[in-house]
Order: structure tokens, then C-alpha cells, then sequence
């Protein structure tokens, strides 16, 4: 259950004005890192968008997760799967859902929600008959 979403599309379209009308450089969107390039072809989930800079291909989008009690997963690219598993079972986490043009590299946030079991919400346990 997605919580706190936060979509970018606004900020998303103001960006490409100002690269369409010369004000933000190519250089500046289209500097996705081979980090990034590499969780695409391997976590992320093609669309049918064609990329808003080059139209030579489709945005893939990519989740990454953040939380303090996700160990070693925080902080990485993670599957639609993943996510919907982690949903279920680990307590709250943040993602990060960016898309990104694996030809021309640009990458840009376009939502972020907040997904997992709420934090102030624990599993009780039975108490023993002493």
C-alpha cells in the first residue's frame, strides 16, 4: 500500500521546457551515472514512453529503496516484485522511482512513496498464561 506519494510530473515538465528553450543544458539531464544505466537493464521496468530528449527509445523506470531498517538493501535498485514482497513484510521504507533513457542517459525522479508497514504499527504477540 503506497502512502505519502509524491509525483514530480510538474517539476518534470518545467525541466524539459528549459532544456527545449536552451536554458538547462543537455550535459546537466542527460548525466545518468553507468550505476544507474546498469539498474535499468537489470531492475527496472520498460514503459511505453519514448524518451522526452533523444526519441531513439522507451524510459525504463527505476525503484530505488531507502530505509534505516531495510540492512543492506537500502539504498538500492529493487524489481516492481521485490518491492511488492517487501511491502508486505518489512517496515516502513521510501521509494524512489526514477526514469531513464539508457541511450542518451537521461534520468530524472518522477515519484516517491513512502511503501511497507507503518512505523508505529507492530505485529502483537500472545501473552503466556502464567
Amino acid at each position: 500500500m503506497h502512502r505519502q506519494i509524491v509525483d514530480f510530473a510538474l517539476a518534470r515538465r518545467e525541466c524539459l521546457s528549459r532544456v527545449r528553450t536552451g536554458r538547462t543544458s543537455l550535459a546537466s539531464v542527460c548525466d545518468a551515472d553507468t550505476y544507474l544505466v546498469r539498474a535499468a537493464k537489470f531492475h527496472g521496468k520498460q514503459t511505453d514512453e519514448v524518451c522526452p530528449i533523444c526519441r531513439k527509445e522507451q524510459v525504463t523506470l527505476v525503484s530505488w529503496i531507502f530505509g534505516e531498517h531495510l540492512g543492506r538493501m537500502h539504498g538500492s535498485a529493487r524489481s516492481v516484485a521485490e518491492i511488492q514482497e517487501l511491502d508486505a513484510t518489512a517496515r516502513e521504507f521510501t521509494v524512489h522511482v526514477v526514469e531513464v533513457c539508457r541511450t542518451c542517459r537521461w534520468n530524472y525522479l518522477v515519484q516517491s512513496y513512502v511503501a511497507g508497514l507503518p512505523g508505529g504499527v507492530a505485529r502483537r504477540r500472545r501473552r503466556v498464561a502464567e
